[in-house]
């Protein structure tokens, strides 16, 4: 049960696991960390203070949700004595993954759930370094996760039923917007979809056809505030009026058919498409702060996701 689930152990305390580790703490629940680096804890602990700073001046901490929750050991299997549920953030190779859940597995208890943060690796392929991988599933955050509510959840051939749906459970219960994968896939979903418009903004750059800040004001000023509030597959019903997402497809798709075909097909980018892309954005920061850009985009983030949660009419 997810309510069963009281300390979570983090394995990795780099940017992903540090933002866990505040989401977890602003939940009310005692976290255990472990980095073997020098100077993990006190990094940290000062990535917590101000993420949990943030987050209170948001209103989003539970009762009783404070940093002296946290605690920390170097020594993987002192930290992970005694926790409920394991989210490990190593590095995105496999041999260390293997290597890594080997050490997570010796130090919990049997029916403790080990979800990975990985950004792409398949939940099967690190499962087989164990010897209870029915355990073994995916939990991908989009990052920060202290600020974003998405987790991709996904089992690998080995991972039991129980187990996804406890998982789900437990996300779901601390505020999370989970999804699930009924199939794994390299980038699981929302990386393969911003790889996709990667892509075509690249492409667009590479053939001229618009600044890189025009590129980014058409999205962020257009598809990217539809798709704040609902998914393409909603927006995309709303679109077609009474007759739905049938009649949408029956105006739109000759359209649709002939855009796939003239899409970008990049493969690689260019050391030349880079440059010119690197010195656009160069530009554009020399006249505002990364700093107050990145801190203006949360503080619209939080807005957005506090007024999504007070529409009972949307459907997610």
């Amino acid at each position: 049960m997810a309510s069963e689930i009281k300390t979570v152990g983090i394995v990795g305390t780099g940017t992903i696991g540090a933002s866990w580790a505040a989401f977890y703490l602003s939940r009310g629940l005692h976290v255990a960390a472990t980095d073997p680096a020098d100077g993990a804890e006190g990094r940290l602990r000062e990535y917590v203070d101000t993420a949990l700073a943030e987050l209170r001046e948001q209103g989003l901490l539970q009762p009783g949700a404070e940093a002296a929750q946290l605690t920390f050991d170097a020594d993987l299997g002192k930290a992970l004595a005694g926790v409920d549920f394991v989210q490990e953030n190593g590095p995105e190779r496999i041999d260390v993954k293997h290597a890594l859940l080997q050490q997570i597995e010796s130090a919990i208890g049997a029916d403790v759930i080990i979800a990975s943060s990985s950004s792409g690796l398949k939940v099967t392929d690190m499962q087989s370094a164990l010897t209870a991988p029915a355990r073994m599933i995916l939990g991908h955050p989009f990052n920060p996760p202290h600020v974003v509510p998405l987790v991709e959840v996904a089992g690998g051939e080995q991972t039991s039923p129980d187990v996804v749906d406890r998982t789900l459970a437990f996300y779901t219960a601390q505020g999370k917007v989970p999804v699930h994968l009924r199939k794994e896939m390299k980038g699981h979903i929302a990386n393969r979809i911003q790889a996709a418009v990667v892509r075509e903004v690249f492409y667009l750059v590479q053939e001229g056809v618009a600044s890189v800040e025009d590129i980014d004001k058409a999205l962020s000023q257009g598809p990217g505030l539809r798709w704040a509030v609902l998914g393409q597959f909603v927006n995309s019903s709303l679109g077609g009026g009474p007759g739905g997402f049938k009649a949408m497809m029956s105006k739109f798709a000759p359209a649709l058919e002939a855009w796939w075909a003239d899409l970008g097909t990049i493969t690689s980018a260019s050391d030349e498409l880079i440059t010119d892309i690197s010195d656009q954005l160069d530009a554009i920061f020399a006249k505002h702060s990364s700093d107050k850009i990145a801190a203006a985009r949360d503080e619209v983030v939080f807005t957005t996701i506090k007024a999504k949660l007070n529409e009972p009419d949307l459907p997610y």
